[in-house]
């Protein structure tokens, strides 16, 4: 056996690994899949996903591998979190997992390998990269992977270049804690973002591909699967807005103080002043706004599309937080009062009963609208001086 063989098989028991190969009437290119991943390994778990041709028949000629044959197919989603599983029983750390329709070539399994050594946490999951420019990839699978790569940066903040390639590797320890529900193609998506979420660290490492379309079955229907997918970005959008972002928010001033955090995440930032006081506008501007309830999907949404500093605008915004909400209220009255000329009758004590029964609510939308306008111009006009007045001094004192 050769030298870098023998190396690469003292690798992968260091690290304690197997390969997960789910496959689905794929006879005619499991065989050398399986071969191929033998030449490099003998830790192999293969979930038959209730194949209907010779796929039961090809893995009896494998009797020392970890075989499970499900009785019917429920997708590959279900089929990757039974094989999890058997390699969690079987006390493997980590799973890499490759494709039975032969588009993945099992001599790359030492780049994760190599990958992985060189990382400090092994609380790391990596995806193939394949180099979706060869002439061969399908201009369909071109165009769902740049569609995939933007929603998956756009939930947890991490840019890869590959998002849907299922040769990957699987931190098992970290995946059991997850809870997945996904059981067809869309839970590739649904475990990368999960375990970004988690805290476990999501790259891209490179592999090669083949589409040899005379021999590889595909079993991705793009109509339903991808609305399946549409489907489940659309919730991890929601759950991003919502929970996530607020919720690292929140994490990073507990974690660094709010002094630590207003210098280092806001005063600290490398952005320009102009954007960071447009950012403490739109903030401002949003969280003053009559958009309750919106105010977070607002000031993101708006932060992302004019290009500003997201943690600055998601920080001002939150001059709506409920302590502050009365008084928001009524100035945004009395702005209203004022600007129309309506009788003030609202007491501060009663403006929500009578903002519920509909009682002055043109009065109320006017001021709010304009308090928000007016308070987002005259704080980011002082910002941006304040900036840049700050910037000057740092530089003065660095040139000392």
């Amino acid at each position: 056996m050769p030298t870098s063989t023998l190396h690469i098989q003292h690798t992968m028991q260091q690290l304690n690994y197997c390969v997960l190969i789910p496959t689905y009437n794929n006879a005619g290119t499991l065989a050398r899949v399986l071969d191929g991943v033998l030449a490099i390994t003998p830790n192999i778990v293969v979930v038959n996903d209730g194949a209907t041709d010779s796929t039961a028949e090809i893995l009896k000629n494998y009797p020392d591998i970890h075989s499970i044959h499900l009785p019917k197919n429920k997708g590959k989603g279900n089929a990757l979190l039974i094989g999890f599983r058997k390699a969690r029983k079987l006390d493997y750390d980590f799973a890499i997992t490759i494709d039975s329709d032969g588009q993945h070539f099992p001599e790359d399994i030492p780049v994760f390998l190599e990958a992985l050594q060189q990382e400090e946490s092994k609380n790391v999951l990596y995806i193939g990269s394949r180099n979706m420019k060869q002439h061969d990839v399908p201009g369909s699978s071109s165009f769902g992977n740049k569609f995939s790569n933007f929603w998956f940066w756009f939930e947890t903040g991490t840019w890869l270049t590959d998002t849907q390639c299922g040769f990957r590797l699987y931190p098992l320890r970290e995946i059991e804690k997850l809870k997945l529900y996904t059981p067809k193609f869309e839970f590739e998506i649904e475990v990368i973002v999960r375990a970004a979420w988690s805290g476990t660290l999501v790259k891209n490492v490179p592999v090669k591909i083949s589409y040899d379309e005379a021999e590889r079955v595909s079993h991705f229907r793009k109509g339903p699967d991808f609305a399946r997918i549409s489907v489940l970005n659309t919730i991890f959008v929601l759950i991003t807005l919502f929970y996530i972002k607020p919720r690292d928010f929140f994490r990073r001033i507990k974690k660094k103080g709010i002094t630590r955090f207003f210098s280092e995440d806001i005063l600290g930032s490398k952005d320009s002043p102009r954007k960071k006081a447009l950012s403490i506008a739109l903030g401002l501007f949003v969280g003053l706004s009559p958009f309750w309830g919106l105010h977070t999907v607002l000031v993101f949404g708006l932060a992302f599309l004019f290009k500003l500093n997201k943690p600055i605008a998601f920080a001002f915004s939150n001059i709506s937080l409920p302590p502050f909400i009365p008084f928001i209220l009524y100035f945004s009255v009395q702005t209203g009062v004022w600007i129309t000329g309506e009788e003030n009758f609202f007491a501060l004590d009663t403006i929500m009963e009578n903002l519920v029964a509909l009682k002055g609510l043109k009065t109320y939308l006017i001021g709010s609208l304009i308090l928000a306008t007016v308070v987002s111009i005259v704080s980011g006009i002082v910002g941006y001086l304040s900036l840049t007045q700050m910037a000057k001094q740092k530089i003065a004192v660095k040139n000392g």
